[in-house]
């Protein structure tokens, strides 16, 4: 009888991810989260549209999950992860057809929001852990790297959209107050005038803590400011802080450690330099080359940003860091599900169609004449 209601109810879960996987995300651009995230707030507005966007965005990448090989799939971390998804899309569709008038069905959601986040939590150290689970047992191919960094590049992406959504709705509704106490001036996750030097100094004293930790010195940190806009004023920009130091925190990590590493017992060390820009339609940020490299990548192009990496051998490595300065131009970045997506599992990949130069040139009197 339990193997039977859990074929059944398989069944059932297979039939709704189908049916919402057929509406594509709506992505919201910065402006428009303050604009909802003021003081006229509302939380049956946001109810309602999250009841609506969590199920298309959870059921879009939950399609691309089931793309994975089988053996991918049956590995202990990604049937877990699994599991989060379809316990989360139950969760949310409990409410589809509750009346949004009512304060109790409202205070149940977004309880069931705030259970939804703590499940996810470990989501991105999870599906890491299969995969190398699936590697560990099974090796990889080129054609299924390139599909798993194609999966995960989406899948991360997706990730951090919805808890885009779901932090502003618990941060705005959760605790009854509209003001966040340690941070009483953002709206949410975000800070309208986010003080870039600021979090750039935060995230460098924490990597700089742990760089002495563990070899007992550490470099110091040179830190340029340019306002092209308004040159006596610091640099401030509409952003996720935690978004900014999650990419600076990774960057000066790695920075840290080859300095350190590239130095040995060097007695100075040299400075880990920054430069921070504002332009008139971008900010730019360039420090050292960052660990966690692919996941600060996605941070930064989730709102149409970019991270880059620029080398020269003997010299070092910049990281760039690109944000859009405009509230209206940061639109969330995110994955859908369609034909496109799916073709690009499913194609088996040709040979490459340039010429790859041979190691040895050939005598150019062996050539045939054409």
């Amino acid at each position: 009888m339990r193997i039977l209601r859990t074929l059944m109810n398989s069944a059932s879960i297979g039939k709704l991810v189908d049916q919402y996987s057929r509406f594509s995300p709506s992505p919201l651009s910065m402006k428009q989260f303050l604009d909802f995230g003021s003081e006229n707030a509302c939380e049956k507005t946001s109810f309602m549209f999250l009841r609506q966007e969590l199920p298309v965005r959870l059921a879009n990448i939950m399609k691309e999950i089931n793309l994975l090989p089988d053996n991918l799939l049956r590995t202990p971390s990604v049937r877990l992860v699994q599991s989060w998804y379809i316990q989360s899309l139950q969760d949310i569709l409990e409410f589809k057809e509750r009346d949004a008038s009512d304060e109790k069905v409202i205070f149940d959601f977004t309880d069931a929001v705030v259970k939804i986040r703590n499940r996810h939590n470990d989501v991105v150290p999870t599906m890491a852990q299969g995969v190398v689970e699936y590697k560990d047992t099974y090796g990889t191919d080129p054609i299924t790297s390139q599909n798993m960094q194609y999966f995960l590049d989406r899948f991360y992406m997706s990730r951090i959209s919805i808890r885009m959504l779901l932090n502003q709705h618990t941060l705005l509704f959760g605790g009854r107050v509209r003001v966040n106490p340690a941070h009483p001036k953002q709206i949410g996750s975000i800070d309208p005038h986010c003080h870039v030097t600021d979090v750039v100094k935060d995230a460098y004293e924490n990597a700089r803590t742990l760089c002495d930790r563990y070899y007992m010195n550490s470099p110091e940190l040179n830190l340029e400011e340019f306002n092209v806009k308004e040159p006596t004023k610091p640099i401030t920009v509409v952003y996720v802080p935690s978004h900014l130091y999650h990419m600076v925190f990774e960057l000066f990590k790695n920075a840290m450690r080859a300095t350190m590493e590239l130095c040995g017992d060097a007695m100075e060390y040299p400075p880990i330099c920054v430069r921070i820009t504002l332009g008139n339609e971008d900010l730019t940020v360039k420090a050292g080359y960052g660990y966690g490299l692919p996941i600060s990548r996605l941070y930064a192009r989730y709102f149409q940003g970019d991270l880059k990496l620029y080398s020269l051998e003997g010299y070092g490595t910049d990281a760039v860091i690109y944000i859009r300065a405009l509230s209206t131009e940061s639109i969330e970045r995110l994955p859908v599900y369609n034909k496109s997506a799916w073709k690009h599992y499913k194609t088996i990949h040709e040979a490459d169609d340039w010429c790859v130069p041979s190691k040895e040139p050939k005598d150019m009197t062996t050539f045939r004449s054409i």
